[in-house]
């Protein structure tokens, strides 16, 4: 009786027992592939401020930076990370007074679009990131170009989603409510910039052009909405709108290094968008003459209903290189 509770007691501890060495990652291995395809979340302090960013993806694959634009944050690509991550190591950060990132009072801390750009670049040189993608939406056009004119042989290509670096694009809400205060700060052009801040504004950007608005979700707006909300941050988008004007004037020095370094371009265009309008994507072909315009049926932002087809597009252009 003694030898087959002996027996009994030692087959339950085998049982119970991890998985040997040789075992272990034939078991592992889909857990472990899940783990890199996962987003993981980080924050890093450049230059005295938190930065918060998303990371997914396996750190030896190509680099995609993901750039994100007003009035959001790195939660816009939330569905769009997965999409990439099985291809593509994928950073997105969000700007100093953005999503959970710092954002000290404007009284504080200068925010321009040089600023901004800085601190992804700083993040970027804390990451040991010497070869990356840049993908562009909105305000991420005047950050990510900012980056190219600073390093642009780390830059090996472009994904330009309705970010705008041209007159061309330039739609009637930015020619009414954000060019005339980089023209001249006063209350009256303080007035229509706040437009700019209002839950119907921050909900038209994400609805307006959606082929169908049924499927964008509202959690978008909500989020965008909550934080634009918070005390002092309508003075940061102020100074940002105000320096818009930097953006305006640094056109031609952009176009002049697109044509000089040619770098890989797809564009991906809401066509519907009336923020910055079709126009301004077909004006990237003068200076990136072979760059892939694809057009999307949709607004300004068009993740929610095109996430998938925006990561074949991005895969078939740029995995492997």
């Amino acid at each position: 009786m003694t030898q087959y509770l002996i027996r009994a007691v030692a087959i339950a501890l085998l049982a119970a027992a991890p998985l040997s060495a040789e075992a272990a990652p034939a078991a592992s291995a889909p857990a472990a592939a899940s783990a890199i395809h996962s987003t993981s979340y980080h924050f890093a302090t450049v230059n005295g401020r938190k930065i918060f960013y998303r990371e997914a993806g396996d750190p030896a694959a190509p680099t995609i930076v993901l750039l994100h634009g007003f009035p959001s944050s790195s939660q816009m690509y939330r569905d769009l990370i997965p999409q990439l991550a099985d291809k593509f190591h994928v950073i997105a950060p969000d700007y100093v007074g953005f999503g959970q990132s710092d954002a000290p009072p404007a009284s504080e801390f200068d925010y321009n679009f040089d600023n901004l750009a800085a601190h992804v670049a700083g993040l970027i040189d804390q990451l040991g990131l010497k070869s990356y993608v840049l993908y562009m939406q909105d305000y991420g056009g005047p950050v990510g170009f900012r980056l190219f004119a600073q390093r642009p042989t780390q830059v090996k290509g472009f994904v330009i989603q309705n970010a705008n670096a041209y007159l061309d694009g330039v739609g009637d809400p930015v020619k009414q409510a954000l060019l005339p205060i980089g023209q001249q700060r006063n209350a009256a052009s303080e007035a229509n910039a706040r437009t700019l801040l209002t839950l119907d504004t921050t909900r038209f950007q994400y609805s307006y052009g959606a082929k169908n608005p049924d499927a964008i979700n509202p959690d978008n707006w909500t989020i965008d909405q909550a934080l634009l909300d918070r005390p002092g941050n309508d003075a940061i988008q102020l100074d940002l709108f105000e320096d818009y004007r930097s953006n305006v004037a640094s056109y031609d020095k952009w176009h002049a290094l697109f044509r000089q370094y040619r770098p890989k371009t797809l564009i991906l265009w809401g066509k519907n968008d009336p923020i910055f309008i079709a126009p301004g994507a077909e004006a990237y072909k003068r200076d990136l003459p072979d760059a892939r315009l694809v057009w999307l049926d949709a607004g300004h932002f068009v993740i929610d209903e095109n996430a998938v087809t925006i990561g074949r597009e991005i895969k078939a252009s740029f995995a492997g290189r």
